[in-house]
Order: structure tokens, then C-alpha cells, then sequence
């Protein structure tokens, strides 16, 4: 896996040691996220951290949350992956900012890529970044990048006992969004209910919501989340002039 979160820590090492190796990585981080999220905060931006297995959909997800967006919020992308820019060229075709944090063999965007890859991004006039994180339902739930929300996608394709067998990642949730529900009359092993009963049995009251990002059923209800969480980000301190303006241009 990676070098960053313990991962390839020796199986030989004694558990204070590893204990405290920990400690020490994810207090360093921690530090880097309080920074992030206090910039976020001054800007009044809506930081959301996308996690979720490979191929559960996020980026589709931001295509289309892009394209039913862009008129009324200023966006921007910040893509981890191993490799390649593909996904921040997805995103980049849409009209809006994308940065690309290639993470080699990293298997999660931490506070400091995310640090670094804001200072390539405006500082004012935007309203919503989404950080799309590695593939990955293990490490990113354990990594604080400074964002306001963690939404967590599960594919229908993937199973519906995610929620049981990576209980770190799902506790972490703010929103569960299952994905591909078209794909649904196909699929015999996938039960949105099941999936649900397993969030609960960890003691998770997130919302879960179906959709289907390329298809567009359930799309709204995400749409409407995001809507009132950008909302809630901005009454805390005054909405900047471009927020107003762009609220006021659509009724809202």
C-alpha cells in the first residue's frame, strides 16, 4: 500500500512502536488540516472529501453535479489518483478548475497534498471543492484534509456489506450516496435496505441516498444536500459578493 499511513509498517514491530509511528503521522497531519479547514472558512468554501472504492462513480458523480450546478456555484476539483491526469481532464472539460494530486504509491490524499495543491487553486470566488481521494475504502477515512463534509459512495455493483466489512470509512460518513441504481433490475445481490440496516448497525445516523449519475434519477436529493450544506458554510461568516450575487441572479 503506502509509506505515508503505516501501511507497509513491519509486521515485527511492536505495537507501541507502531502506536506511536502512527501518532506521530496523523498528528502531523492534523496540524496541515486545522490550517486547511480555517482557510476554507475564511474563503466560505464548502470543502467535501468523495471517498470511496475504485469505479464506484465519483468522478461521474461530479460530471453531472457540475453540469447541474455550475450556473449557480463557483466549483472546483483537486483529483487524487496513483497515476495519470484522466479524471482531472474529465472535470476540466466541464469549464471548471481541476488539480491533480498524482500520489505514486500513496493510497490516500493527505492535509499537505491538499495544502499544497490550494495554493494552485484561487483563493476567493469560489463556493465548492470537491476533493475526489485515491480509491481506497480502508486509509482515506483515517487522514483529516481539512474538508467540512466526508461523503462516502458505495456502488451498487460492490455489495451491500461495505458498511460491515470497512466500518472505519462508513463511521466516517456525512452522507452515504449508493451509486449506479440504475444498474439495480439487473443485480440480485445488492439491497439498499441491507445497506442501510449495516450503516445503522454502526451507530451512523448519515443520510443514504440512490442514484444514478448517469441516468439521473436520485441526482436531486445529492443536489439539494449540497445546496444547504454550501448555504450553512457561507451564513457562518458573510457570503462573499460573488456568493450574493450568484443567489440572487437565481431566486435563491
Amino acid at each position: 500500500m503506502c509509506e505515508s499511513c503505516g501501511c507497509t509498517l513491519p509486521e515485527q514491530s511492536s505495537d507501541s512502536k507502531t502506536v506511536e509511528i502512527m501518532r506521530h503521522i496523523l498528528g502531523a497531519n492534523d496540524q496541515v488540516a486545522a490550517h486547511n479547514r480555517a482557510h476554507f472558512g475564511e474563503h466560505r468554501v464548502l470543502a467535501v472529501n468523495l471517498m470511496s472504492s475504485p469505479g464506484a462513480g465519483k468522478t461521474s458523480l461530479l460530471e453531472a453535479t457540475i453540469e447541474a450546478l455550475k450556473d449557480e456555484y463557483a466549483i472546483a476539483v483537486i483529483e487524487g489518483d496513483l497515476e495519470t491526469e484522466n479524471d482531472a481532464e474529465r472535470i476540466r472539460a466541464h469549464g471548471v478548475p481541476a488539480i491533480q494530486i498524482t500520489t505514486g504509491t500513496a493510497c490516500h490524499l493527505d492535509a499537505r497534498m491538499v495544502h499544497d495543491a490550494l495554493h494552485s487553486l484561487p483563493p476567493d470566488g469560489l463556493d465548492i471543492v470537491f476533493i475526489e481521494n485515491v480509491g481506497n475504502l480502508v486509509c482515506p477515512a483515517s487522514f483529516d484534509l481539512g474538508q467540512r463534509r466526508n461523503v462516502v459512495l458505495l456502488s451498487v455493483t460492490e455489495g451491500d456489506d461495505k458498511p460491515a466489512k470497512y466500518p472505519v470509512m462508513f463511521r466516517a460518513a456525512d452522507l452515504v450516496l449508493v451509486t449506479k441504481t440504475d444498474l439495480l433490475p439487473f443485480l440480485d445481490d445488492f439491497d439498499p435496505a441491507r445497506a442501510e440496516h449495516a450503516m445503522r448497525d454502526l451507530a451512523s445516523a448519515a443520510p443514504l441516498f440512490g442514484l444514478s449519475a448517469r441516468k439521473g434519477p436520485g441526482l436531486e436529493a445529492w443536489l439539494d444536500w449540497l445546496r444547504r450544506e454550501a448555504a450553512d458554510a457561507c451564513i457562518r461568516t458573510e457570503p462573499h459578493e460573488q456568493t450574493r450575487a450568484l443567489h440572487h441572479d437565481h431566486g435563491a
